[in-house]
Protein backbone atom coordinates (compact mmCIF):
# COMPACT_ATOMS: atom_id res chain seq x y z
CA UNK A 1 0.00 0.00 0.00
CA UNK A 2 1.18 3.52 -0.77
CA UNK A 3 2.26 5.39 2.35
CA UNK A 4 1.15 9.02 2.87
CA UNK A 5 4.08 11.42 2.63
CA UNK A 6 4.54 14.94 3.89
CA UNK A 7 5.17 16.23 0.36
CA UNK A 8 1.80 15.19 -1.06
CA UNK A 9 -1.77 16.34 -0.50
CA UNK A 10 -4.45 13.95 0.65
CA UNK A 11 -5.85 13.92 -2.88
CA UNK A 12 -2.50 13.00 -4.45
CA UNK A 13 -2.23 10.22 -1.88
CA UNK A 14 -5.74 9.01 -2.80
CA UNK A 15 -4.77 8.79 -6.48
CA UNK A 16 -1.63 6.81 -5.68
CA UNK A 17 -3.61 4.40 -3.52
CA UNK A 18 -6.17 3.93 -6.30
CA UNK A 19 -3.42 3.21 -8.83
CA UNK A 20 -1.86 0.65 -6.49
CA UNK A 21 -5.23 -1.11 -6.05
CA UNK A 22 -5.49 -1.48 -9.82
CA UNK A 23 -1.99 -2.32 -11.09
CA UNK A 24 0.08 -2.45 -7.90
CA UNK A 25 2.50 -5.20 -6.91
CA UNK A 26 2.94 -6.10 -3.25
CA UNK A 27 3.32 -9.05 -0.89
CA UNK A 28 -0.43 -8.96 -0.30
CA UNK A 29 -1.15 -9.79 -3.97
CA UNK A 30 -4.49 -7.99 -3.70
CA UNK A 31 -4.53 -5.55 -6.63
CA UNK A 32 -6.78 -6.07 -9.62
CA UNK A 33 -3.76 -7.06 -11.71
CA UNK A 34 -2.33 -9.47 -9.14
CA UNK A 35 -5.70 -11.19 -8.73
CA UNK A 36 -5.86 -11.71 -12.49
CA UNK A 37 -2.28 -13.00 -12.66
CA UNK A 38 -3.03 -15.42 -9.82
CA UNK A 39 -6.07 -16.68 -11.72
CA UNK A 40 -4.13 -17.18 -14.96
CA UNK A 41 -1.25 -18.91 -13.18
CA UNK A 42 -3.58 -21.13 -11.18
CA UNK A 43 -5.48 -22.26 -14.27
CA UNK A 44 -2.22 -23.01 -16.07
CA UNK A 45 -1.34 -25.61 -13.42
CA UNK A 46 -4.73 -27.33 -13.27
CA UNK A 47 -4.96 -30.35 -15.56
CA UNK A 48 -8.09 -30.42 -17.71
CA UNK A 49 -8.90 -34.00 -16.65
CA UNK A 50 -8.33 -33.33 -12.96
CA UNK A 51 -11.35 -34.08 -10.81
CA UNK A 52 -12.38 -31.19 -8.60
CA UNK A 53 -14.17 -31.79 -5.30
CA UNK A 54 -17.10 -29.76 -4.06
CA UNK A 55 -15.10 -27.81 -1.48
CA UNK A 56 -12.70 -26.65 -4.18
CA UNK A 57 -15.57 -25.55 -6.42
CA UNK A 58 -17.08 -23.58 -3.55
CA UNK A 59 -13.72 -21.90 -2.90
CA UNK A 60 -13.45 -20.94 -6.58
CA UNK A 61 -16.97 -19.51 -6.50
CA UNK A 62 -16.10 -17.37 -3.47
CA UNK A 63 -12.91 -16.17 -5.18
CA UNK A 64 -14.89 -15.22 -8.30
CA UNK A 65 -17.31 -13.16 -6.23
CA UNK A 66 -14.43 -11.57 -4.33
CA UNK A 67 -12.65 -10.58 -7.57
CA UNK A 68 -15.89 -9.10 -8.90
CA UNK A 69 -16.61 -7.14 -5.72
CA UNK A 70 -13.04 -5.87 -5.54
CA UNK A 71 -13.26 -4.59 -9.10
CA UNK A 72 -16.69 -3.01 -8.58
CA UNK A 73 -15.41 -1.22 -5.45
CA UNK A 74 -12.54 0.22 -7.50
CA UNK A 75 -15.02 1.43 -10.10
CA UNK A 76 -17.14 3.13 -7.44
CA UNK A 77 -14.03 4.87 -6.13
CA UNK A 78 -13.29 6.11 -9.66
CA UNK A 79 -16.87 7.39 -9.91
CA UNK A 80 -16.42 9.17 -6.58
CA UNK A 81 -13.28 10.92 -7.87
CA UNK A 82 -14.69 11.83 -11.29
CA UNK A 83 -18.45 12.44 -11.01
CA UNK A 84 -19.92 15.67 -9.63
CA UNK A 85 -23.37 17.15 -9.18
CA UNK A 86 -23.12 19.03 -12.46
CA UNK A 87 -21.54 18.59 -15.88
CA UNK A 88 -18.99 21.29 -15.02
CA UNK A 89 -18.07 19.73 -11.68
CA UNK A 90 -17.71 16.29 -13.27
CA UNK A 91 -15.31 17.69 -15.85
CA UNK A 92 -13.32 19.56 -13.20
CA UNK A 93 -12.93 16.41 -11.10
CA UNK A 94 -12.02 14.31 -14.15
CA UNK A 95 -9.43 16.86 -15.28
CA UNK A 96 -7.97 16.80 -11.77
CA UNK A 97 -7.59 13.02 -11.80
CA UNK A 98 -6.17 12.89 -15.33
CA UNK A 99 -3.79 15.76 -14.59
CA UNK A 100 -2.61 14.24 -11.33
CA UNK A 101 -1.79 10.95 -13.06
CA UNK A 102 0.27 12.83 -15.66
CA UNK A 103 2.02 15.00 -13.09
CA UNK A 104 3.06 12.18 -10.75
CA UNK A 105 4.45 10.28 -13.75
CA UNK A 106 8.11 10.58 -14.78
CA UNK A 107 8.55 11.97 -18.30
CA UNK A 108 12.25 11.17 -18.59
CA UNK A 109 14.52 8.33 -17.48
CA UNK A 110 14.32 4.57 -17.05
CA UNK A 111 11.05 4.45 -15.09
CA UNK A 112 8.82 5.94 -17.79
CA UNK A 113 7.68 2.66 -19.39
CA UNK A 114 6.95 0.85 -16.10
CA UNK A 115 5.08 3.84 -14.70
CA UNK A 116 3.03 4.37 -17.85
CA UNK A 117 2.01 0.72 -17.93
CA UNK A 118 1.01 1.10 -14.26
CA UNK A 119 -1.18 4.16 -14.95
CA UNK A 120 -2.67 3.45 -18.39
CA UNK A 121 -5.65 1.42 -17.24
CA UNK A 122 -7.03 4.10 -14.92
CA UNK A 123 -6.28 6.96 -17.32
CA UNK A 124 -8.10 5.20 -20.15
CA UNK A 125 -11.09 4.41 -17.92
CA UNK A 126 -11.56 8.10 -17.03
CA UNK A 127 -11.52 9.09 -20.70
CA UNK A 128 -14.09 6.39 -21.48
CA UNK A 129 -16.45 7.88 -18.89
CA UNK A 130 -16.20 11.40 -20.24
CA UNK A 131 -16.51 10.17 -23.81
CA UNK A 132 -19.69 8.30 -22.86
CA UNK A 133 -21.17 11.52 -21.44
CA UNK A 134 -20.29 13.45 -24.59
CA UNK A 135 -21.91 10.87 -26.86
CA UNK A 136 -24.99 10.65 -24.62
CA UNK A 137 -25.41 14.42 -24.72
CA UNK A 138 -25.16 14.24 -28.50
CA UNK A 139 -27.63 11.30 -28.58
CA UNK A 140 -25.14 9.35 -30.65
CA UNK A 141 -25.36 5.88 -29.04
CA UNK A 142 -27.84 3.24 -30.17
CA UNK A 143 -26.59 0.31 -28.07
CA UNK A 144 -29.63 -1.72 -26.89
CA UNK A 145 -28.51 -1.90 -23.25
CA UNK A 146 -28.05 1.87 -23.03
CA UNK A 147 -31.29 2.55 -24.91
CA UNK A 148 -33.22 0.21 -22.58
CA UNK A 149 -31.72 1.84 -19.48
CA UNK A 150 -32.68 5.30 -20.75
CA UNK A 151 -36.18 4.02 -21.56
CA UNK A 152 -36.76 3.68 -17.81
CA UNK A 153 -36.81 7.51 -17.69
CA UNK A 154 -38.84 8.51 -20.76
CA UNK A 155 -39.67 12.00 -19.48
CA UNK A 156 -36.04 13.04 -18.94
CA UNK A 157 -33.18 13.80 -21.28
CA UNK A 158 -29.66 12.84 -20.19
CA UNK A 159 -28.83 16.48 -19.47
CA UNK A 160 -31.83 16.69 -17.10
CA UNK A 161 -31.48 13.35 -15.29
CA UNK A 162 -32.41 13.56 -11.62
CA UNK A 163 -30.49 11.80 -8.83
CA UNK A 164 -32.26 8.44 -9.24
CA UNK A 165 -31.73 8.42 -12.99
CA UNK A 166 -28.06 9.34 -12.62
CA UNK A 167 -27.48 6.56 -10.08
CA UNK A 168 -29.21 4.09 -12.39
CA UNK A 169 -26.95 5.11 -15.29
CA UNK A 170 -23.90 4.77 -13.06
CA UNK A 171 -24.85 1.29 -11.88
CA UNK A 172 -26.10 -0.13 -15.17
CA UNK A 173 -23.84 1.62 -17.69
CA UNK A 174 -20.87 3.42 -16.18
CA UNK A 175 -19.71 0.69 -13.77
CA UNK A 176 -19.64 -1.97 -16.54
CA UNK A 177 -17.88 0.52 -18.82
CA UNK A 178 -15.21 1.15 -16.19
CA UNK A 179 -14.82 -2.59 -15.64
CA UNK A 180 -14.35 -3.08 -19.37
CA UNK A 181 -11.80 -0.25 -19.60
CA UNK A 182 -9.81 -1.60 -16.66
CA UNK A 183 -9.89 -5.19 -17.97
CA UNK A 184 -9.53 -4.48 -21.69
CA UNK A 185 -5.91 -5.66 -21.80
CA UNK A 186 -5.86 -8.00 -18.82
CA UNK A 187 -5.33 -10.92 -21.20
CA UNK A 188 -1.83 -9.56 -21.88
CA UNK A 189 -0.87 -10.90 -18.45
CA UNK A 190 -1.68 -14.46 -19.40
CA UNK A 191 1.45 -16.60 -19.57
CA UNK A 192 1.23 -17.08 -23.35
CA UNK A 193 1.01 -13.33 -23.92
CA UNK A 194 3.88 -12.59 -21.53
CA UNK A 195 6.08 -15.08 -23.39
CA UNK A 196 5.54 -13.08 -26.58
CA UNK A 197 6.04 -9.70 -24.91
CA UNK A 198 9.30 -10.70 -23.24
CA UNK A 199 10.61 -12.82 -26.08
CA UNK A 200 10.58 -15.88 -23.83
CA UNK A 201 12.86 -14.25 -21.24
CA UNK A 202 10.87 -13.85 -17.99
CA UNK A 203 13.46 -11.38 -16.65
CA UNK A 204 13.11 -9.05 -19.65
CA UNK A 205 10.88 -5.98 -19.77
CA UNK A 206 7.68 -6.61 -21.81
CA UNK A 207 8.10 -3.54 -24.02
CA UNK A 208 10.13 -4.80 -26.94
CA UNK A 209 9.14 -4.11 -30.55
CA UNK A 210 7.12 -7.01 -31.96
CA UNK A 211 6.95 -8.41 -35.46
CA UNK A 212 3.65 -8.28 -37.35
CA UNK A 213 3.05 -11.99 -36.73
CA UNK A 214 3.79 -11.58 -33.03
CA UNK A 215 1.39 -8.65 -32.79
CA UNK A 216 -1.39 -10.63 -34.47
CA UNK A 217 -0.83 -13.58 -32.15
CA UNK A 218 -0.72 -11.30 -29.12
CA UNK A 219 -3.96 -9.59 -30.14
CA UNK A 220 -5.70 -12.96 -30.44
CA UNK A 221 -4.43 -14.12 -27.04
CA UNK A 222 -5.46 -10.88 -25.37
CA UNK A 223 -8.97 -11.07 -26.83
CA UNK A 224 -9.43 -14.72 -25.86
CA UNK A 225 -7.98 -14.48 -22.36
CA UNK A 226 -9.65 -11.19 -21.49
CA UNK A 227 -13.04 -12.66 -22.32
CA UNK A 228 -12.05 -15.83 -20.49
CA UNK A 229 -11.25 -13.80 -17.39
CA UNK A 230 -14.49 -11.81 -17.55
CA UNK A 231 -16.69 -14.87 -18.06
CA UNK A 232 -14.94 -17.35 -15.74
CA UNK A 233 -12.94 -15.40 -13.15
CA UNK A 234 -15.68 -12.97 -12.15
CA UNK A 235 -19.04 -13.81 -10.63
CA UNK A 236 -21.90 -11.51 -9.72
CA UNK A 237 -22.58 -11.01 -6.01
CA UNK A 238 -25.36 -12.84 -4.22
CA UNK A 239 -28.58 -10.95 -3.52
CA UNK A 240 -29.10 -10.19 0.16
CA UNK A 241 -32.67 -9.52 1.19
CA UNK A 242 -36.11 -11.06 1.53
CA UNK A 243 -38.01 -9.51 -1.38
CA UNK A 244 -38.68 -11.85 -4.30
CA UNK A 245 -39.37 -8.87 -6.56
CA UNK A 246 -36.12 -7.14 -5.62
CA UNK A 247 -34.23 -10.39 -5.99
CA UNK A 248 -35.59 -10.89 -9.51
CA UNK A 249 -34.67 -7.31 -10.44
CA UNK A 250 -31.20 -7.75 -8.94
CA UNK A 251 -30.55 -10.93 -10.94
CA UNK A 252 -31.85 -9.32 -14.14
CA UNK A 253 -29.68 -6.22 -13.61
CA UNK A 254 -26.54 -8.25 -12.93
CA UNK A 255 -27.14 -10.37 -16.03
CA UNK A 256 -27.61 -7.27 -18.21
CA UNK A 257 -24.46 -5.66 -16.83
CA UNK A 258 -22.45 -8.82 -17.43
CA UNK A 259 -23.69 -9.04 -21.03
CA UNK A 260 -22.94 -5.35 -21.59
CA UNK A 261 -19.42 -5.78 -20.20
CA UNK A 262 -18.73 -8.65 -22.58
CA UNK A 263 -20.24 -6.75 -25.51
CA UNK A 264 -18.00 -3.76 -24.82
CA UNK A 265 -14.88 -5.93 -24.92
CA UNK A 266 -15.96 -7.73 -28.09
CA UNK A 267 -16.98 -4.50 -29.82
CA UNK A 268 -13.68 -2.80 -28.98
CA UNK A 269 -12.03 -5.19 -31.44
CA UNK A 270 -14.53 -4.19 -34.15
CA UNK A 271 -13.85 -0.56 -34.94
CA UNK A 272 -17.04 0.12 -36.90
CA UNK A 273 -19.19 -0.47 -33.82
CA UNK A 274 -19.69 2.84 -32.03
CA UNK A 275 -20.04 1.28 -28.59
CA UNK A 276 -16.64 -0.39 -28.95
CA UNK A 277 -15.07 2.99 -29.66
CA UNK A 278 -15.81 4.00 -26.07
CA UNK A 279 -12.84 1.76 -25.31
CA UNK A 280 -10.89 1.80 -28.57
CA UNK A 281 -10.41 5.56 -28.98
CA UNK A 282 -9.29 6.16 -25.35
CA UNK A 283 -7.03 3.12 -25.70
CA UNK A 284 -5.20 4.63 -28.68
CA UNK A 285 -5.05 8.06 -27.02
CA UNK A 286 -3.66 6.64 -23.78
CA UNK A 287 -1.14 4.43 -25.57
CA UNK A 288 0.50 7.65 -26.81
CA UNK A 289 0.09 9.92 -23.77
CA UNK A 290 1.34 7.14 -21.49
CA UNK A 291 3.46 5.28 -24.01
CA UNK A 292 5.68 2.35 -22.98
CA UNK A 293 7.78 2.57 -26.13
CA UNK A 294 11.48 3.38 -26.02
CA UNK A 295 10.72 6.23 -28.43
CA UNK A 296 8.50 8.01 -25.86
CA UNK A 297 8.93 11.76 -26.26
CA UNK A 298 7.02 14.11 -23.95
CA UNK A 299 7.43 17.03 -26.33
CA UNK A 300 5.28 15.46 -29.06
CA UNK A 301 2.30 14.42 -26.90
CA UNK A 302 0.13 17.20 -28.39
CA UNK A 303 0.38 15.36 -31.71
CA UNK A 304 -1.78 12.55 -30.34
CA UNK A 305 -4.77 13.46 -32.50
CA UNK A 306 -2.70 13.24 -35.66
CA UNK A 307 -2.33 9.55 -34.80
CA UNK A 308 -6.00 9.17 -33.86
CA UNK A 309 -7.19 10.83 -37.07
CA UNK A 310 -4.91 8.54 -39.07
CA UNK A 311 -6.35 5.51 -37.29
CA UNK A 312 -9.86 6.72 -38.07
CA UNK A 313 -8.89 7.24 -41.71
CA UNK A 314 -7.62 3.64 -41.86
CA UNK A 315 -10.82 2.32 -40.26
CA UNK A 316 -9.25 1.38 -36.93
CA UNK A 317 -11.70 3.58 -35.02
CA UNK A 318 -14.62 5.98 -35.52
CA UNK A 319 -13.91 9.54 -36.69
CA UNK A 320 -17.06 10.74 -34.92
CA UNK A 321 -15.77 9.42 -31.61
CA UNK A 322 -12.27 10.77 -32.23
CA UNK A 323 -13.81 14.21 -32.86
CA UNK A 324 -15.82 13.91 -29.64
CA UNK A 325 -12.69 13.17 -27.62
CA UNK A 326 -10.92 16.09 -29.30
CA UNK A 327 -13.72 18.35 -28.13
CA UNK A 328 -13.24 17.09 -24.57
CA UNK A 329 -9.46 17.09 -24.20
CA UNK A 330 -8.32 19.52 -26.86
CA UNK A 331 -4.87 19.23 -28.37
CA UNK A 332 -2.91 19.35 -25.10
CA UNK A 333 -3.35 16.56 -22.52
CA UNK A 334 -4.18 17.30 -18.89
CA UNK A 335 -1.11 18.08 -16.80
CA UNK A 336 0.98 19.05 -19.83
CA UNK A 337 3.53 21.80 -19.30
CA UNK A 338 2.79 24.76 -21.59
CA UNK A 339 5.17 27.69 -22.15
CA UNK A 340 3.63 30.95 -23.31
CA UNK A 341 4.50 34.58 -23.93
CA UNK A 342 2.19 36.88 -21.92
CA UNK A 343 0.12 39.27 -24.01
CA UNK A 344 1.87 42.22 -22.40
CA UNK A 345 5.19 40.88 -23.71
CA UNK A 346 8.40 40.37 -21.76
CA UNK A 347 9.76 36.91 -21.02
CA UNK A 348 7.98 33.62 -21.44
CA UNK A 349 6.13 31.98 -18.53
CA UNK A 350 5.12 28.43 -17.53
CA UNK A 351 1.60 27.03 -17.14
CA UNK A 352 -0.03 23.60 -16.73
CA UNK A 353 -3.12 22.31 -18.58
CA UNK A 354 -5.77 21.84 -15.88
CA UNK A 355 -9.23 21.83 -17.49
CA UNK A 356 -11.21 19.97 -20.14
CA UNK A 357 -13.37 21.40 -22.93
CA UNK A 358 -11.19 24.27 -24.21
CA UNK A 359 -13.09 26.76 -26.39
CA UNK A 360 -10.63 26.04 -29.20
CA UNK A 361 -8.77 22.69 -29.16
CA UNK A 362 -5.38 24.32 -29.76
CA UNK A 363 -5.83 26.93 -27.00
CA UNK A 364 -5.52 24.99 -23.72
CA UNK A 365 -7.06 25.99 -20.40
CA UNK A 366 -4.21 26.24 -17.92
CA UNK A 367 -3.06 27.29 -14.46
CA UNK A 368 -0.12 29.67 -14.22
CA UNK A 369 2.98 28.09 -12.66
CA UNK A 370 5.33 31.08 -12.86
CA UNK A 371 5.11 34.83 -12.53
CA UNK A 372 8.00 37.01 -13.63
CA UNK A 373 10.09 33.86 -14.10
CA UNK A 374 9.48 32.71 -10.52
CA UNK A 375 7.62 29.50 -9.70
CA UNK A 376 4.41 30.06 -7.73
CA UNK A 377 1.86 27.74 -6.17
CA UNK A 378 -1.10 30.12 -6.32
CA UNK A 379 -1.42 31.08 -9.98
CA UNK A 380 -4.65 31.99 -11.76
CA UNK A 381 -6.44 30.10 -14.51
CA UNK A 382 -5.74 31.32 -18.02
CA UNK A 383 -6.51 30.39 -21.60
CA UNK A 384 -3.26 30.19 -23.56
CA UNK A 385 -3.88 31.58 -27.02
CA UNK A 386 -2.24 29.89 -29.97
CA UNK A 387 -0.49 33.12 -30.90
CA UNK A 388 1.22 33.13 -27.45
CA UNK A 389 2.09 29.41 -27.15
CA UNK A 390 5.75 28.48 -27.70
CA UNK A 391 4.70 25.01 -28.80
CA UNK A 392 3.74 26.51 -32.15
CA UNK A 393 6.53 27.49 -34.58
CA UNK A 394 5.45 31.11 -35.12
CA UNK A 395 5.80 32.01 -31.44
CA UNK A 396 8.96 29.95 -31.05
CA UNK A 397 10.45 31.88 -33.95
CA UNK A 398 9.51 35.17 -32.31
CA UNK A 399 11.15 34.24 -29.00
CA UNK A 400 14.23 32.98 -30.81
CA UNK A 401 15.07 36.60 -31.51
CA UNK A 402 16.10 36.93 -27.87
CA UNK A 403 19.85 36.74 -27.41
CA UNK A 404 21.52 33.57 -26.17
CA UNK A 405 22.62 35.47 -23.09
CA UNK A 406 19.03 36.48 -22.30
CA UNK A 407 17.75 32.94 -22.80
CA UNK A 408 20.44 31.69 -20.40
CA UNK A 409 19.37 34.31 -17.87
CA UNK A 410 15.79 33.06 -18.07
CA UNK A 411 16.84 29.44 -17.49
CA UNK A 412 19.01 30.51 -14.58
CA UNK A 413 16.02 32.19 -12.96
CA UNK A 414 13.76 29.17 -13.48
CA UNK A 415 16.25 26.46 -12.51
CA UNK A 416 18.77 26.84 -9.70
CA UNK A 417 20.77 23.92 -11.13
CA UNK A 418 20.40 24.88 -14.78
CA UNK A 419 24.16 24.61 -15.46
CA UNK A 420 24.03 20.94 -14.43
CA UNK A 421 21.04 20.35 -16.71
CA UNK A 422 22.70 20.56 -20.08
CA UNK A 423 19.71 18.86 -21.69
CA UNK A 424 17.56 21.95 -21.14
CA UNK A 425 16.70 23.70 -24.38
CA UNK A 426 17.57 27.35 -24.53
CA UNK A 427 14.33 27.75 -26.44
CA UNK A 428 11.92 25.19 -24.91
CA UNK A 429 8.61 24.39 -26.61
CA UNK A 430 7.15 22.84 -23.43
CA UNK A 431 8.28 22.06 -19.88
CA UNK A 432 8.25 18.97 -17.68
CA UNK A 433 5.99 19.89 -14.78
CA UNK A 434 6.32 16.76 -12.62
CA UNK A 435 9.23 18.21 -10.60
CA UNK A 436 7.17 21.33 -9.88
CA UNK A 437 4.20 19.15 -8.89
CA UNK A 438 6.32 17.14 -6.44
CA UNK A 439 6.08 20.14 -4.07
CA UNK A 440 2.95 19.81 -1.93
CA UNK A 441 2.04 23.49 -2.19
CA UNK A 442 1.94 23.16 -6.00
CA UNK A 443 -0.56 20.29 -6.05
CA UNK A 444 -3.66 22.51 -5.88
CA UNK A 445 -3.99 23.32 -9.56
CA UNK A 446 -7.72 22.68 -9.61
CA UNK A 447 -9.05 24.81 -6.76
CA UNK A 448 -11.64 27.34 -7.84
CA UNK A 449 -9.41 30.33 -8.41
CA UNK A 450 -10.11 32.50 -11.42
CA UNK A 451 -8.23 35.43 -12.85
Amino acid sequence: MVKPLQHQTHYTYQVKVLLSRIYGRSQLNDSMLERAMHYFNHKAFVATDESINQDHLELERIECIDRHNHLVNICHDIIELTEGESFEETNRKSAKLLGTIQLISPTEGEKVADNNEYCKSLYKAILSLRLLDRLLFDIDISDPHIVNTFAEFPEQSFAQFDFDAQRRVIEQIKIPLLMAALLQDIGLYHNEAQDILTGGDPTAKPYRTLTIDERKKLLAINYKQTLNYITHALSSPIYVGGSKEDRSQFIADEYEKSQFLQQLIKASFKSKETIGNLLKVPQIYTSIILSTKASYNYKVLPQVFQVLNKNAELGACSQVVVDALYQITGMFPQGYGVIYMPTEGGCYEYAIVNRLYPTLPDEPLCRKATRNLTFIGYGHNIEVKKMNNLYFPHMAKKVSRLSKERLNEILELLYSNYKERQELDLLPRCWHANEYFSVKENQKLWNRLEQ
